[in-house]
């Protein structure tokens, strides 16, 4: 009989300096809705709120000997992807998916919210070939979700077509994010081959939104690490990046960051998944 989940969450993503996105935002979600954390730096990002002005990659070697460190020591019960930034690091991490076989939540970072590229453009193919269909969940933006489909995603209706698009190149299931998408309400789409399950809202008018991608699908990885069924799990993620949103600090002049923290602030009920 296997041993029940545990939460932990191995991270393969970028570290950000500024603490709102990346590794940093990463950790925090996840601890504080009940998981246990564990990473593979994939690069060092020198970043704050108005932008990223350095990195320096990690080798495809030092970042698969990090991750094998965690998982032949602690063990992971999902892992997640973020920052990858070039193909051979994206191969790696395919290649340590289909060693492990443990279910993994893609973030395809292609963009820093400033503008800056994340990701190299020779990059893109291997993601769609030899990542995507190692995803449990991908979890792209429009931007994304147009790079990786080769489609216009302009419109809630967008991010259906390009959601079934990405079930059909072999993600397991796809978490449409409906931010870039004009209008008062913003919308995300849980497409799985079962069906569709939307998540709506009313958009929250704020600079303060650096982060809100990492954040979202560490989110739902630490409630897949800890057993929940994958519409929990978002749906829990949802509702504590919306409010990790409207109680966000106020720091930086730039994109600032979350509070990855307000369920921990007394006084103040939260989704903690215990």
């Amino acid at each position: 009989m296997s041993a029940p989940p545990r939460g932990r969450v191995l991270v393969i993503a970028g570290s950000d300096s500024g603490g709102g996105a990346g590794l940093q935002a990463d950790i925090k979600a996840i601890t504080v809705l009940g998981g246990f954390a564990a990473t593979a730096v994939t690069a060092i990002t020198v970043q704050n709120t108005l932008g990223v002005s350095g990195v320096l990659a990690l080798s495809p070697d030092l970042i698969e000997a990090q991750a094998r460190a965690v998982l032949d020591d602690i063990g992971a019960d999902v892992i997640k992807t973020g920052m990858l930034g070039d193909a051979a690091t994206v191969a790696r991490v395919a290649d340590l998916l289909d060693a492990w076989r443990i279910p993994a939540v893609i973030d395809p970072v292609m963009v820093a919210k400033g503008g800056q590229a994340l990701l190299a453009d020779t990059a893109v193919e291997t993601l769609i070939t030899r990542l995507l269909p190692r995803a449990t969940l991908l979890t792209p933006n429009a931007p994304e979700a147009a790079a990786l489909t080769g489609l216009s995603v302009e419109t809630t209706d967008d991010l259906r077509r390009a959601g079934h698009a990405l079930l059909e190149l072999g993600a397991g299931a796809v978490l449409m994010k409906g931010g870039h998408i004009a209008g008062d309400r913003l919308v995300d789409l849980l497409i799985t081959p079962q069906g569709e399950t939307a998540f709506e809202g009313p958009r929250i008018e704020t600079r303060h939104t650096h982060g809100t991608g990492c954040t979202l699908a560490s989110a739902v990885a630490a409630g897949l690490a800890l057993g929940r069924p994958l519409g929990t799990a978002v749906a829990d993620a949802h509702a504590y990046v919306a409010q990790a949103i409207r109680r966000a600090p106020g720091l930086g002049a730039g994109h600032g960051p979350l509070d990855h923290g307000w369920p921990l602030r007394p006084g103040l009920d939260g989704p903690r998944l215990k």
